[in-house]
């Protein structure tokens, strides 16, 4: 029997984790706000307006929407359309009928956030506007008949909800589950936050308030029935108001036309206490997306306080340099520059200085902003014009209820749909044309890349909680947080045995760089990277050449004649990765006989080193990093082999009976006990770095006895009948049919 043990090296698993969904309640008051359209009152006969109360900050308008569309399909990027010319931010959807629980893209910068169990039928789904996309914090999907998202716009938490109630015709169970999701939804969304409802309650509200004036305008539309009872009573059990029956004309009431049927099934809802923010909530007319619904829209404006906004990154086009002609252009005004000398200057920080300042006055620098939105690129102008002719032939239908209106209606809706996939089938096809070539390519990839990013729910993760739980959102407080955080994990030491015995170092001549070999690095090194804290690309040594060649041979052996490093390669933009003892590593290079002097060049490179955490709202302030070695950097895998070879020497024995890759070890012996011995003799611990407990396990090869354990200091280490080593599956029977199948 042979037992085999995985241990995965862990760089701290014992410190808590930074929580970074924002659920906790912030407490912000409403604007003060105008009665204008909702919630007027009058006291014999006369009108009394609540005044616009004056408040410190800024206003935030928001245009809340809801709409039974009816179906998604084929209607994505006419709903984009639509929103975008009525100024729609975020819209509530009903009966979407797309199965599945993701987000995509439907054009235009909009994103649909759906949930959907059945192709045939119910569905709902809230689509935002691309400057509200990355304010999302949380979406819940609860059924395909109600889901939620939670957006933080400046400081103010906002949940919209989007319900699609059981018809008429349905069981009164399917109805009860129904008012049940829904009332768990807003149980669970703090009483300080802002709420806004947009659904297809299937309900009739009807006219008049009488004892419902809490809750409700007296602007309905003909008589209640049971379920627009069920409306008014879910309305008063969570304090809430709907603002589309305050509206007195008839037209901008009915959202349901179907021959001569006119009623009110869909509404919007709001707290009572911020229906004051609610203002000019009407039903759209003259739109073509759903067939018998209207869109109702209304108008929210939020007071939230002044706030700095970070500022867009904007980075230069490096990439043009792999075109001759900007090459060649590049060159030439960096001679200009340099007073027509071909060879760069001495010194890093001259050089480096020119090289960005020519780079941006040449190539140009990018606007920060996404790039155009490749989901739909077949909306071209004719089928915009068939859209437009059809919506046209809709607002004539509906004031002239003809057979020959009816019929040119229902023609345009069809010459919609043939237009559509038309221009789908010729832009896919000069996509195909374009797969044989490079470009082709790239688009390719970059498509998948961008359906893949939209299909996320949140992208980017914009408050955070402190240390107390409390919800943080402005800019300030957020940077400072996860400051605050990565400042106190890269200083911060693991408990370990100080070392008492010395080291012997090695003092030898070393060699100069020749320029041969930074020759073949620059060769090998990869073009389209991202570019380091100097913002320098590859590309500009290379669009260099030789004058580059020479520039950092020159510069390379000077740091390795002084052992000084340039003070901006100090800075790390990157993560540290791995809790590293800088001792131990000094120590391991020395053990390993490293030259003394590389090993004096890589303690100046690891002196003063600073970095910076990049997050969704910016970049933080610079702070020190004593702990860990540098991710991103070349030289950190080296280093890091170094340790784990030194580390491991006491339990290292010849292939296969330990075998190690990097951070992950295997360790076979004969039994438990052998296994355990080994454990217990390796170093890593007892040197301030840890083995993680959840991710080492071990396995039994052709075990004839089912008792006993392995234990990992006291701790006892799970089990398994097979586990995968750099993508191979072992199995605990010695067979190989799981690997032999993959």
């Amino acid at each position: 029997m042979q037992i085999v043990s995985t241990l995965n090296f862990m760089p701290d698993r014992s410190r808590p984790r930074l929580t970074t969904t924002a659920i906790g309640a912030v407490d912000l008051q409403g604007a003060g706000g105008n009665w204008a359209t909702v919630g007027r009152r009058s006291r014999g006969g006369r009108r009394v307006c609540r005044q616009r109360e004056k408040r410190k900050g800024k206003s935030v308008g928001l245009r809340i929407g809801t709409l039974n569309v009816g179906t998604m399909t084929g209607k994505g990027r006419e709903l984009a359309d639509m929103m975008e010319r009525r100024k729609v931010d975020i819209l509530c959807v009903q009966e979407t009928r797309w199965k599945g629980s993701k987000a995509r893209s439907i054009g235009a910068g909009f994103k649909l956030f759906y949930y959907g169990v059945d192709s045939k039928r119910n569905g709902v789904g809230v689509v935002l506007k691309e400057e509200f996309v990355r304010n999302v914090l949380e979406v819940k999907r609860v059924s395909d008949r109600v889901m939620s998202l939670k957006l933080e716009i400046e400081g103010v938490m906002l949940n919209v909800v989007s319900g699609y109630a059981p018809q008429v015709g349905c069981e009164l169970e399917e109805k009860e589950r129904f008012w049940s999701e829904l009332d768990e939804v807003m149980e669970s969304i703090p009483t300080g936050e802002r709420v806004v409802i947009g659904a297809d309650f299937n309900g009739h509200v009807g006219e008049g308030n009488r004892g419902d004036e809490e809750v409700m305008g007296k602007f309905g539309v003909k008589e209640r029935n049971l379920e627009g009872q069920m409306v008014v009573d879910f309305a008063k059990r969570m304090d809430m108001a709907m603002v589309n029956t305050y509206q007195k004309r008839e037209e901008h009431r009915v959202t349901y036309k179907s021959g001569g049927r006119r009623t009110q099934v869909d509404y919007i809802l709001c707290r009572r206490g911020n229906l004051k923010e609610i203002s000019d909530c009407k039903v759209v007319v003259g739109e073509s997306v759903a067939r018998q619904y209207r869109m109702v829209v209304c108008r929210m404006t939020l007071m939230v306080c002044k706030t700095k906004r970070s500022k867009i990154e904007k980075k230069t086009k490096w990439w043009k340099l792999k075109k001759e002609e900007c090459c060649e252009e590049f060159r030439q005004k960096l001679r200009q520059a340099l007073g027509g000398q071909v060879v760069l200057p001495d010194d890093w920080e001259t050089t480096a200085e020119v090289i960005r300042v020519t780079g941006r006055k040449v190539l140009g620098v990018s606007s920060g902003r996404r790039k155009e939105d490749k989901e739909t690129w077949w909306w071209n102008e004719e089928v915009q014009d068939s859209v437009q002719r059809k919506r046209l032939a809709k607002m004539k239908w509906d004031m002239d209820r003809t057979e020959e209106n009816r019929q040119e209606y229902k023609e345009l809706q069809r010459r919609v749909k043939r237009e559509v996939s038309k221009a789908k089938q010729k832009a896919y096809d000069e996509l195909y044309t374009r797969l044989d070539t490079r470009e082709g390519e790239k688009d390719l990839y970059r498509l998948a890349r961008q359906r893949d990013r939209d299909g996320k729910d949140v992208q980017q993760v914009r408050v955070i909680k402190d240390r107390d739980g409390r919800v943080l959102t402005s800019e300030e407080s957020v940077q400072r947080r996860w400051k605050e955080y990565f400042e106190e994990l890269m200083n911060e030491e693991n408990e370990r045995e100080k070392r008492v015995e010395g080291v012997n170092s090695v003092e030898q001549k070393v060699d100069k760089i020749r320029k041969d070999e930074v020759r073949k690095a620059l060769k090998r090194m990869k073009s389209g990277k991202a570019v380091g804290p100097d913002n320098i690309s590859v590309e500009v040594w290379k669009c260099l050449g030789e004058a580059a060649v020479e520039f950092l041979t020159s510069l390379f052996n000077r740091v390795l004649e002084s052992e000084k490093m340039p003070e901006e390669w100090r800075r790390n933009l990157e993560k540290a990765y791995d809790r590293v003892p800088r001792e131990e590593l000094w120590y391991c290079m020395r053990r390993s006989g490293v030259a003394e002097k590389y090993v004096r060049v890589v303690q100046d490179m690891y002196e003063r080193s600073r970095t910076v955490v990049r997050c969704a709202v910016g970049q933080t302030e610079e702070f020190k990093v004593e702990v860990g070695l540098h991710q991103g950097s070349a030289l950190s895998p080296f280093l890091f082999a170094i340790v784990m070879d030194q580390l491991s020497e006491e339990v290292r024995q010849e292939s296969p009976w330990t075998v190690m890759f990097a951070d992950d070890i295997v360790i076979c012996s004969e039994s438990r006990e052998q296994v355990e011995e080994s454990l217990e003799r390796f170093a890593l611990e007892r040197r301030g770095m840890k083995v993680s407990r959840s991710k080492t396990e071990y396995m039994c090869v052709n075990e004839r006895e089912g008792s006993g354990t392995v234990r990992l200091q006291g701790e006892e280490v799970k089990k398994v009948q097979e586990f995968k080593y750099l993508g191979s599956t072992v199995q605990s029977n010695g067979e190989s049919g799981k690997e032999v199948k993959k």
